[in-house]
Order: C-alpha cells, then structure tokens, then sequence
C-alpha cells in the first residue's frame, strides 16, 4: 500500500462513496483509504489517516463542503482537493477553488472523468472540463453577467447557500431542514442577503435569485 496514493471520500451519500471507492480502488496506484459523510467526522478520520488526496461533496449538510476544504487546506497545505457537486454554477465553482480545492467534477460525469481529475490534480495542474473552464472565465470577466450580479460576491458562503436555495424555490422551513439550521438563522440570513444585494423586499430577492441562477446556468 506504501506505493498507492491515499484517497479520502467525503460525501453525505454512502452510495456515491461506495461507487467511487470500486472505481479508484481498480487502478493499481489509488487507495481509497477511507470514508466520511459529514464535516465533523471526516476532520477527525484526516487527522488520524493523513491522507495524500481528498474528494469532497460540495453540498454537506451542516458545514458546507467548501467551509471544510478551507479548514482541510488551512491544516493540510498540501493536501489534493478535489470538489465534486451536483452544481454547476459559475460562483459556485470559483467558491470551492478559492476554499482550496485542486478541481472541480460534476457527480454526473464523476463515473467518466474522476479518474482523468484524480490524475491531473496529482500531476499539479488545477483540473476543470472546457465548458466549466469557459463559465468560470465568463463570470470572472463579466462578458454575460449583469452588472448588480458582482454583488452576489460580497455574501458569506452560508449566504450564498442561502440564496441558491432560496433561487431552487426552497421554503424557510426546506431551507432550515436541508442547511440544518433554525428557521430563525434563516429568516437572518435571508435580512442580510436582501441587504447585500439591495433588494426591498422577500419578493424581489426571490426573483431574483431565480433569474441569478437561470442566468448562471447558461
């Protein structure tokens, strides 16, 4: 084993872990060392296994996957992160590399690329496919973003959860259960956004997130 790369999977559904795990573990040079679905006990498992290389799932409930791949990166400088995500959202995918991570793989490709990803991370190259590298260049320069949209930067990453999901149609009452948080941090959270990006009202604020999203998407 001394000769395999060490890998740690992260992800609230056992059944992607185990997918990923018999997908790495039939490549002679990858290990999967081990697994977590939450933030808390993947922290404690890193700790103890000291892995070389990291997956983990964007959208965790409790902390957010981007909130532990900056924890990991700030103990763990060289460690490889790779995010993995349902999300394809230009910000989205700046957030997680600004957190840490090395790339970027949508779960509905994982099957076909992970292995290509795993390898150019290792390699030292950040690895993203072509129509994420081109949405994220976009959003960085501007060439399809209204101008207020650079606002949406300016929230805290719990915000910006809050606010996708609130763009996904998500009630208070959804959004505390899928955040496991209280409705009143909600309802706070969704104050502070308004205030952020300038809007009057809870109405305003849901349109708009709807059109952020669908905006981001294209």
């Amino acid at each position: 084993m001394k000769n395999k790369t060490t890998i740690f999977l992260i992800d609230d559904h056992p059944i992607v872990c185990e997918g990923l795990a018999q997908l790495i573990n039939q490549e002679n040079d990858l290990h999967v060392c081990g697994q977590a679905n939450d933030a808390s006990t993947a922290m404690k498992a890193i700790r103890s296994i000291k892995p070389d290389f990291i997956i983990v799932d964007v959208s965790l409930e409790g902390k957010s996957g981007i909130e532990l791949m900056s924890e990991i990166r700030s103990y763990y400088p060289d460690v490889h992160l790779l995010a993995l995500s349902m999300h394809v959202e230009p910000l989205v995918v700046e957030r997680a590399l600004m957190a840490g991570a090395n790339g970027y793989v949508c779960k509905h490709e994982a099957t076909v690329v992970i292995i290509k990803a795993i390898r150019r991370v290792l390699s030292g190259a950040i690895y993203l496919n072509d129509a994420m590298s081109e949405k994220l260049l976009n959003n960085i320069y501007g060439k399809k973003l209204k101008s207020n949209k650079f606002l949406v930067n300016n929230l805290t990453q719990r915000e910006f959860e809050v606010f996708r999901l609130i763009g996904q149609g998500l009630s208070t009452r959804e959004l505390a259960r899928t955040l496991n948080i209280s409705i009143k941090t909600v309802e706070a959270h969704r104050e502070h956004i308004k205030e952020k990006l300038k809007m009057k009202d809870s109405r305003e604020l849901y349109n708009y997130a709807i059109q952020w999203l669908e905006f981001t998407r294209t």
